[in-house]
């Protein structure tokens, strides 16, 4: 790197100092992939000039052959990464370099643990690229000079805290006068990777598929014209994964290409590889990975699938699949297209919606073919992306069927995941609908009052606990013409139902007094008025004293929750559209029924007010008014006693 800079400090985010602290200190479980990852940047870059040159034939200028440099210095204890790709200004050195992925780095910092073997997961999640550099280097310099531009900027950092930003008065250290190059000044007992014979072993296992040139050089060597022809040849091969035949492709080079095009460390969970022909001719390598990108949730909702045309690359954000099948990775390469088709132009473009179409079906049979084929795998994918496919539930109406073939959930059958096949064809006689619960949490939820009358006669129910559950159950009609219905919403219909023979020695067999019910329903509705729609004799309880139960047409309570929470307020206006359900064979409610034909009391006053409470905590909710409740609490207990 030339010394003739002028440095401006500016200070990493904290954040930042503390992934760098991590990765410093070995992190990663091999060393080796920080060359991995510098490639892989200086391949996009170059594969973004190539694409901009194609309406600017002038930002390349008569050089037009892309490569990679890398050059060892063993004396000087440094390795430097070039490429002639597009580069970067000096606002974007400071944007891009320092700043761990802005948007995310908040996300990811709550979630580092301590624990060495979790936070290398997590960052590998995470896809950290150019700051693994720092595993090996005590010091990172880059200079980089835009395409199109004059000005030749330089970063400086030794990964502690602080960049320095300066200008840099020639482009000699450039390849061709433009693009990126790093250098990095090896930290002591790093000599291993000052080989570079050890080098090109690195760039042979992971960026052989890499379609730019890579090249190695040692610097301190003397060597003989035959040798340095042979330097002159590329160490990779240079050929463009896709574009071969699976039968060619090891599943280590799939695996490599997967970190490659998606820039993270795990390994994929399913790889689909196919060329289509017949109206449209293009070739498809996507991956479903293993752990949850840490973009998955992002509200952009980006997909992550690449476009090239003619292996030329073209852009990252085609929208080639939806919004719900965004963690999947990878390229498509059309031989249909122009070269110069411009982004605007790809959202209206009848090959990129046939693409789309096509491709969305390919992934979605894929998931469906390893959900009959092996299920313990797809039960692993189900559970890392099971929330963002049920997306699609209510926006691909087209595709809902499949989705709803593919979708497992939770249920009160057991710990392993059904499908609603399954739930169909165990389904009780006489029973007509689906019958499914919300909530926050599925072990919470399995213990809700409202699923007794359902489970004391063996009735199956789904248990759903993701947010987007609230939106499509709304939406989807049924499964094999079964609706499908909260069982906390609307009257139970159980009654074609019989309840299955169990003990029931503990519970109270003195039949219920029906006027002192009503006498106390009565005394409910009086109570508790403007609190609740209305109170109701429950078939759908066993064992609790009251549950709430929204009307038939109204918004089903999970739902009401989620639009509370989402304008900051509290759910005790929304819950006046609730109906209070209580037990009439409860030992509970019996004595306060009996005590009811006496006419209204102050004991009874509170009574009613503790149950609309108690129904309220166990379903999640807060209480509306603290106070009152901890008062009412008190004198309950002080006539108790």
């Amino acid at each position: 790197m030339s010394d003739k800079t002028t440095g401006e400090p500016h200070e990493f985010q904290a954040e930042v100092s503390r992934i760098l602290h991590l990765m410093v200190h070995s992190v990663y479980s091999e060393k080796e992939v920080f060359l991995r990852e510098l490639i892989s940047n200086a391949s996009d870059a170059c594969d973004k000039l190539r694409y901009l040159s194609l309406t600017n034939p002038d930002l390349i200028g008569e050089e037009s052959a892309f490569r990679i440099h890398v050059s060892v210095d063993k004396d000087m204890r440094v390795i430097r990464v070039s490429d002639n790709g597009v580069g970067m200004s000096r606002e974007e050195l400071i944007d891009n370099l320092g700043t761990i992925a802005k948007s995310g780095t908040g996300q990811f910092l709550e979630q580092l643990s301590g624990d060495t073997a979790h936070d290398s997961q997590l960052i590998g999640q995470f896809g950290v690229g150019f700051y693994a550099a720092f595993m090996v280097a005590d010091r990172v310099d880059v200079i980089s000079r835009k395409a199109g531009e004059d000005a030749v900027s330089s970063w400086s950092s030794q990964g502690e805290g602080t960049f320095e930003v300066g200008e840099v008065d020639t482009a000699d250290d450039l390849l061709d006068g433009r693009g990126t190059t790093i250098t990095l000044h090896m930290r002591d007992g790093e000599d291993e990777f000052l080989d570079p014979f050890r080098l090109q072993g690195i760039i042979k296992t992971y960026s052989d598929h890499v379609a730019i040139p890579i090249y190695v050089e040692d610097v301190a060597a003397e060597t003989s014209e035959e040798e340095e022809a042979k330097d002159n040849s590329p160490v990779n091969s240079a050929n463009a994964l896709w574009a071969r035949s699976k039968s060619d492709i090891t599943a280590d080079q799939y695996k490599e290409f997967y970190h490659h095009v998606g820039h993270v460390f795990d390994d994929p969970s399913m790889t689909i590889h196919y060329k289509a022909e017949g109206r449209h001719e293009y070739s498809v390598l996507l991956f479903v990975p293993t752990e949850r990108p840490m973009d998955l949730f992002d509200p952009q909702r980006q997909t992550r699938v690449k476009l090239y045309v003619k292996k030329v690359f073209i852009t990252d954000d085609a929208h080639l699949l939806p919004g719900y099948l965004r963690f999947v990775r990878g390229i498509v390469d059309s031989e249909d297209m122009p070269l110069n088709i411009s982004r605007e132009m790809l959202q209206n473009n009848p090959i990129v919606t046939s693409i789309r179409n096509a491709l969305t079906k390919r992934v979605l049979n894929e998931l469906k073919k390893q959900s009959e084929k092996d299920a313990d795998a797809f039960a692993k994918t189900w559970d890392t992306f099971g929330p963002v496919l049920k997306e699609g539930l209510y926006e691909d109406f087209e595709r809902q069927e499949t989705l709803l073939d593919i979708a497992r959930f939770k249920t009160t059958q057991g710990d392993e995941l059904r499908s609603l096949k399954d739930y169909v064809a165990d389904m009780k006689e006489n029973q007509t609908a689906i019958y499914y619960i919300q909530g926050d949490d599925p072990a919470a939820v399995a213990r809700s009052p409202q699923l007794e009358g359902y489970q004391a006669r063996g009735l199956e129910v789904l248990l759903l606990s993701d947010p987007v559950d609230a939106f499509w159950t709304a939406n989807v009609p049924g499964y094999e013409g079964k609706p499908f219905k909260s069982v906390a919403q609307g009257a139970a219909d159980l009654d074609l139902l019989p309840k299955e023979d169990k003990d029931d020695t503990d519970k109270d067999a003195t039949p219920s007094d029906d006027s002192a019910i009503d006498a106390f329903i009565a005394l409910l509705k009086t109570s508790l008025e403007g609190a609740v729609a209305d109170v109701q004799r429950s078939d759908r309880l066993t064992d609790s004293p009251v549950c709430l139960v929204a009307g038939e047409g109204a918004l089903n309570p999970y739902m009401e929750r989620m639009l509370a929470a989402s304008k900051g307020g509290e759910t005790g206006d929304l819950l006046v559209t609730r109906t209070l359900e209580i037990n009439p064979d409860h030992a509970l409610i019996k004595a306060l029924a009996a005590k009811a034909k006496d006419g209204v009391s102050e004991d009874l006053e509170d009574a009613a007010h503790l149950l609309l409470d108690q129904a309220r905590i166990i379903e999640g909710e807060s209480v509306v008014d603290t106070a009152d409740f901890a008062a009412r609490m008190v004198k309950v207990l002080s006539r108790s006693v």
